[in-house]
């Protein structure tokens, strides 16, 4: 039997937003089961574990460290379609600075694969689950205050499809 493949992502880790959408998570994301943490994703999939050396490490850390910290409050539900549901980020452009500045770096990895003319940044809470699912959860937390974060780095993680195999492999510092 083959070990399921890795990859990697870039991503802003939103620890403040568990208490909010931690509960709701471990039953609609499976992300959540594979070890990732309440996130906005900035770019995924990333460089393939077996490429990432010291060398794009140090080149990632430079264009996340291109983009000034920020505060951001997570306050409104959002879907895509009936099948995603997620918080958005306000304001959201400096999470799109940190995707278009990993980008720039490394072209060859395009958000999501090139899936989508625009990546809308979000956290997600739940995907591909049952809509009533996804509605109660959605009901249960536009009735919660509002989270709202200082973001001051983004990370590189790791992982595959098994649960509990995403890690952080670098902590990336955004500039004060």
């Amino acid at each position: 039997m083959r070990a399921p493949s890795t990859e990697s992502a870039v991503v802003v880790l939103v620890p403040e937003a568990e208490r909010l959408v931690g509960r709701f998570r471990a039953d609609l994301d499976v992300a959540a089961a594979l070890g990732v943490p309440a996130h906005v994703t900035v770019l995924a999939p990333f460089v393939p574990p077996a490429l990432i050396d010291d060398k794009v490490i140090t080149e990632l850390a430079a264009a996340v460290g291109s983009v000034g910290s920020f505060e951001v409050t997570f306050a409104q539900v959002g879907w895509f379609d009936q099948s995603v549901l997620w918080l958005a980020p306000e304001p959201a452009e400096q999470f799109r600075a940190l995707t278009r500045a990993v980008c720039e770096r490394f072209p060859d990895y395009p958000p999501y694969r090139g899936e989508y003319a625009d990546v809308a940044p979000h956290l997600t809470i739940g995907i591909d689950q049952p809509v009533e699912a996804l509605e109660s959860a959605a009901i249960a937390i536009e009735a919660a205050p509002p989270v709202t974060v200082g973001v001051n780095n983004a990370v590189l993680m790791q992982g595959s499809s098994q649960p509990g195999s995403w890690s952080i492999v670098a902590e990336l510092p955004l500039s004060p």
